[in-house]
């Protein structure tokens, strides 16, 4: 049967909450499209490796089991690659073959997810010269000096460029995480799995990351300022020439420009804006579902309702549910 191979380097003042927090997302993703749909249901094998081959004692004094050494890494199609306590560069001089063997896993077409100040071993394989990257912000300075060629984006707390994903903190990987789980098992199982590890919805990954090349990261200043517009105000929207004509442009051009730089309409732009609001209101309030509909913008919760369940399938109340149990228990 094929596999979906993924493999977590460790080494020694690993974080980790960054090997096993997405261990546990990937396997409840798993379980879930293995429930929903056996059919073509395609099974996980997920590994851990290190420099020898031996397990890891962590900083906290756990040890961990390893399956393989680094060399294995290019029989993989998915590498994590955790984020490191304190200083990295001790770190990355002890594990002097994890780059090398990660340049041979991208040749031979693995993903990368490098995670926090762990971005420094994809630095230090020169995959990243001249592609964007980001790392923990209490790093970026000596990021910087270390990899003059990389282009580090501070402000994002996600990058992709091409096959490679790096992330500055726990709550960014989860996000990368949950993209990925969409990926292989699809929508459902995605949000499966961001309702059950996580108390809110967080920003989708699409609307975070710095993707070299993208449309969502686009050129046209006039758009992104109608989009940074409409997020503070969606909820008073009742009519998108209005929103055209507040900018000096006519109905038609906002709508072609608008799509054009985002691949999106400013009706679903609004819309998904809205439904991550009533989200958030119903993972954190007691407001009730009509209260909440009118607050975020919609005209009546039979609105609401359908709006929400059409993206997120499945009713607000349904997710309130899920949110709080997941919360309060």
């Amino acid at each position: 049967m094929d596999r979906i191979k993924i493999a977590l380097t460790l080494y020694e003042q690993l974080l980790i909450t960054s090997v096993t927090l997405p261990i546990e997302m990937l396997r409840a993703g798993e379980a879930f499209a293995k429930r929903h749909n056996r059919e073509s249901f395609t099974p996980l094998e997920i590994s851990c490796l290190s420099q020898t081959g031996e397990s890891i004692k962590t900083p906290i004094g756990l040890s961990m089991e390893v399956h393989s050494d680094f060399i294995a890494l290019q029989d993989y199609d998915y590498i994590i690659v955790p984020s490191i306590w304190r200083n990295p560069r001790p770190v990355v001089a002890h594990n002097p073959e994890l780059a090398n063997n990660l340049s041979k896993a991208w040749y031979h077409g693995a993903t990368f997810i490098g995670v926090g100040t762990g971005v420094c071993f994809l630095a230090e394989s020169g995959m990243l010269d001249s592609h964007s990257a980001t790392t923990h912000w209490h790093y970026a300075k000596q990021f910087t000096k270390s990899y003059p060629h990389v282009e580090l984006k501070p402000d994002y707390f996600i990058t992709q460029s091409d096959r490679i994903y790096t992330v500055a903190s726990l709550n960014a990987l989860a996000d990368v995480v949950v993209h990925l789980i969409g990926q292989f098992y699809g929508k459902d199982a995605a949000n499966h799995v961001q309702q059950n590890f996580s108390h809110e919805i967080r920003k989708p990954y699409e609307e975070q990351r710095y993707l070299e090349g993208a449309v969502d990261r686009h050129s046209d200043e006039q758009i992104a300022a109608i989009q940074f517009w409409l997020k503070n105000n969606a909820s008073s929207v009742t009519s998108l020439s209005d929103v055209a004509e507040q900018f000096d442009m006519s109905y038609r051009s906002f709508n072609r420009r608008f799509k054009s730089a985002t691949g999106k309409t400013a009706i679903s732009y609004i819309q998904e804006v809205r439904i991550q609001q009533a989200s958030e209101l119903l993972s954190s309030t007691n407001l009730s579902i009509q209260d909440i509909a009118l607050t975020v913008g919609f005209t009546s919760q039979s609105q609401l309702s359908r709006a929400f369940k059409e993206q997120m399938n499945q009713t607000p109340s349904s997710y309130r549910q899920i949110v709080r149990k997941k919360l309060f228990s």
